[in-house]
């Protein structure tokens, strides 16, 4: 009898020890379930639809923004980088929209699995500014939840926040809604003015037409200087800053350039290479 007795309170403690060890992997479990793949916060996807697969590759390369370009052709948002590539099975609902709404359910209210912060789709208009903006706002309107919008003075946080850019006259119709769902990608001549980061979150510009230096060699004190300065500012207002048109061909130059972006503070480093882009960052993180 007292051997049974043993033997049962042996086997007890046994068990109770089994569940003590499963209870950290169980805890890690629930975590990778709570959390997925942590998002790279500063990388872009620069005309992230001529990749194989638009905004899919991104995603999968964790990557919290994606450029798309628009062209307006009848009621329909075609995209593509040049009109001899329009074609009407590639639209933005089809590429961009409809994927992000559907992932956004999948994630119960976000685009990277327990991250609240937004992705940010940057749309490029390509066809005049005024009409083909007021057609995508249109399109906006459709999804309802799915974006930031600009109400009578707030902003309200959705999964994702779209900011319009390519041509400038889309600001004009923007300028006069009470409520929209897109906001203004502003250049460096919108830094310091009146314009609130409430309208023009977003502050791009052409790396080429305002620094010389393409990370090769030291980079030049007074435009590093330059840039901080301009970071500094914009951070100031509550916006954040992009460059296009930096080097993207894998190589020292392009990882110093980079490096400098990272330290003075950029917020979104631009590219064509997903994983190179994704590499750096992890490297750095």
């Amino acid at each position: 009898m007292a051997l049974t007795t043993r033997r049962r309170a042996l086997t007890t403690l046994g068990a109770a020890l089994a569940g003590t060890v499963a209870l950290p992997a169980t805890s890690a479990l629930a975590g990778e379930q709570k959390h997925g793949p942590r998002p790279l916060w500063r990388a872009h996807a620069h005309n992230d639809y001529e990749h194989p697969r638009p905004l899919l590759d991104a995603l999968d390369h964790r990557f919290s923004s994606v450029e798309a370009d628009i062209y307006l052709v009848g009621d329909q948002l075609l995209v593509a980088h040049d009109p001899v590539d329009l074609d009407p099975n590639r639209t933005l609902e089809s590429l961009y929209l409809d994927p992000l709404a559907a992932r956004v359910r999948a994630n119960h209210g976000s685009v990277y699995r327990g991250y609240r912060k937004p992705l940010q789709l940057l749309v490029d208009i390509k066809t005049e500014g005024s009409s083909t903006y007021l057609e995508l706002d249109r399109h906006l309107r459709r999804y309802k939840h799915l974006f930031t919008t600009y109400a009578h003075g707030r902003v309200l946080p959705g999964p994702v926040t779209a900011v319009i850019s390519g041509d400038r006259a889309a600001r004009t119709p923007m300028e006069a809604q009470t409520v929209r769902r897109a906001f203004y990608d502003g250049r460096l001549a919108d830094l310091g003015t009146s314009a609130p980061a409430s309208f023009v979150p977003l502050i791009s510009d052409n790396w080429t037409l305002n620094f010389t230096w393409l990370g090769v060699g030291a980079f030049p004190d007074a435009e590093r200087q330059k840039l901080r300065t301009i970071v500094r500012t914009a951070h100031s207002r509550g916006q954040r800053v992009r460059f296009w048109a930096t080097p993207d061909l894998a190589g020292p130059a392009r990882d110093a350039l980079w490096a400098e972006l990272l330290a003075a503070g950029v917020d979104h480093l631009n590219t064509d290479d997903l994983a190179g882009l994704e590499a750096f960052l992890d490297a750095r993180q």
